[in-house]
C-alpha cells in the first residue's frame, strides 16, 4: 500500500505511515507535518484528542463541527480495532452524502484523514478499542452536531456484530433528511 491513497471521496485520504519494527517492538512517525506538505496535505492540527470505548459495537458518530469551527481529523487506532467512516456533507459536492470507510487497527496503522465539511464515526470491533486523533480547530459546543449513524438515505454498512452501543446525543440525532448541512463544496471551512 500507498503511503497515501485517494479514496472516492475527494480530500478523504487513508494513510499508511511506515514502521520500522524489531523484536522490542516498532517505531512510526504517525505525524510528520513537513512529508504531509511534500504530499499536499498541510493541515495546521491544533488538538489531540484520545477516546476509549468499551464495548464492541460501540457507535460513535457521525458527528461534524460547523464553521466558524469546522474541523478536519486525522484519526488512527491505538489498541484494537475500529471501521471508521467519512461521508461527504459539502452541498454542491458531486459525492454529497457518499461514504467510505476502512478498518482501522492497531496492527496495521492506518490513518483515514477527513476534511472539514464531512460527518465522522466509527465502530468498535474489540472491546476496550482506543481512538487517537488529531483536529484541526479546537473543541467548540456551540458547534457540535450529528446525523443519525443508521440513517436509511445514507445506507452505511457497519458490520456490526450486534445492537450498537449509542450515547444519548447519537440515539437523537438527526436524519439527513432534517439536516441542513453548514458546509458548501468549495468553500474553505
Amino acid at each position: 500500500m500507498d503511503f497515501i491513497t485517494a479514496t472516492k471521496l475527494p480530500g478523504v485520504v487513508l494513510i499508511n505511515p511506515p514502521r520500522f519494527g524489531d523484536a522490542r517492538g516498532f517505531f512510526s512517525e504517525s505525524w510528520n507535518r513537513q512529508k504531509m506538505r511534500d504530499h499536499g496535505i498541510d493541515i495546521d492540527f491544533v488538538q489531540d484528542n484520545h477516546s476509549v470505548s468499551a464495548a464492541v459495537n460501540t457507535v460513535r458518530g457521525l458527528h461534524f463541527q460547523s464553521p466558524p469551527h469546522a474541523q478536519a481529523k486525522l484519526v488512527r487506532c491505538g489498541r484494537g480495532a475500529l471501521f471508521d467512516v467519512a461521508v461527504d456533507v459539502r452541498r454542491g459536492s458531486g459525492t454529497f452524502g457518499q461514504w467510505v470507510g476502512f478498518e482501522l487497527t492497531a496492527e496495521n496503522g492506518l490513518q483515514l484523514l477527513i476534511p472539514a465539511g464531512f460527518l465522522h464515526g466509527f465502530a468498535t470491533r474489540t472491546p476496550d478499542t482506543e481512538i487517537i486523533y488529531k483536529c484541526s480547530d479546537y473543541y467548540a459546543p456551540e458547534c457540535d452536531g450529528a446525523v443519525r449513524f443508521d440513517d436509511p438515505d445514507i445506507a452505511i454498512d457497519w458490520g456490526l456484530s450486534g445492537p450498537a452501543v449509542l450515547s444519548e446525543k447519537d440515539e437523537k440525532a438527526p436524519l439527513m433528511a432534517q439536516f441542513d448541512s453548514p458546509f458548501v463544496f468549495g468553500e474553505t471551512e
